[in-house]
């Protein structure tokens, strides 16, 4: 309780002690309040305490200062905090997961279990972190913009990298393609286990026809080696497709499996039926 300077009546004016921890020592006149946090030994990180100001929790410093300004970990506590979870809890339980998937990035192949196993992540966070995942991997399907151009292997496959980033299943798609091998519609067919997802030509010719493509391309992935070299049945499929788009007068124009760099003894990370002089 303070006397007010113009009516000298005694007011009641809020504080934040509620919401941050009360001091061992006295705060200086202007000094901003701070949250200690001690993730302890079991966290595992290499920063065991955080100070954090009142004013900059990551929600507060994502609306403040836009959302390229939060840390990896950051982005992640704001997901965590709300709903009981206090923002000095959430970036404690953000930091534990940062260390166990070592990066943002490693959090791609996670699955809602995955999350559980961190302390602090039960069932309902673990699914909306798992769903953001791929909520940010679909979105970086770049090959559903329209008139994008499909007319070599190794732009298809730059295109399909950032969207089989941690998927661990075969999956087939056909690009349905217009005039000057411009896409109209990307299509996912099948999509199977971790080493097959063939598709039948009646499926692929199929979607191709119903959106009244003149030419399309096929791509699947190679999701356990990242080698993208054909298979047995790989081959057999692209026979296939090739004699049934002369039966339904739609080109095919090439068949390309998209791998990793890294897995690839070529280095490029993806094959190419077309170059290889198999279509």
């Amino acid at each position: 309780m303070t006397a007010d300077a113009l009516t000298g009546q005694r007011v009641r004016y809020p504080c934040n002690r509620t919401r941050c921890p009360a001091r061992t020592v006295p705060r200086a006149a202007g000094a901003m309040n701070q949250f200690t946090l001690d993730l302890g030994d079991s966290y595992d990180v290499e920063e065991k305490t955080f100070a954090i100001a009142c004013s900059e929790r990551p929600q507060e410093r994502l609306e403040n200062f836009g959302v390229r300004a939060l840390s990896d970990t950051e982005l992640i506590a704001t997901v965590l905090q709300g709903n009981g979870t206090r923002a000095v809890d959430a970036l404690a339980i953000a930091a534990r997961l940062m260390a166990e998937a070592t990066s943002i990035g490693g959090l791609a192949s996670w699955h809602p279990l995955d999350y559980r196993r961190v302390k602090g992540i039960g069932r309902i966070k673990g699914l909306q972190l798992a769903a953001i995942a791929e909520i940010a991997r679909r979105m970086m399907k770049t090959p559903t913009m329209p008139n994008v151009l499909c007319d070599r292997a190794d732009k298809i496959a730059a295109l399909f990298w950032p969207m089989i980033a941690g998927l661990q299943v075969e999956k087939f798609w056909v690009l349905c393609l217009g005039r000057k091998s411009r896409l109209i519609r990307m299509v996912e067919v099948t999509s199977g286990t971790a080493t097959a997802a063939l598709a039948h030509p009646r499926e692929v010719f199929r979607e191709a026809l119903r959106h009244a493509a003149t030419a399309i391309v096929c791509v699947h992935n190679h999701p356990s080696s990242g080698d993208p070299a054909p298979s047995a049945p790989d081959v057999h499929v692209t026979r296939q497709l090739r004699e049934a788009s002369k039966a339904v007068d739609i080109d095919l124009i090439d068949h390309v499996i998209v791998g990793r760099p890294e897995g690839d003894p070529t280095g490029r990370g993806y094959f190419s039926f077309r170059e290889a002089g198999l279509i």
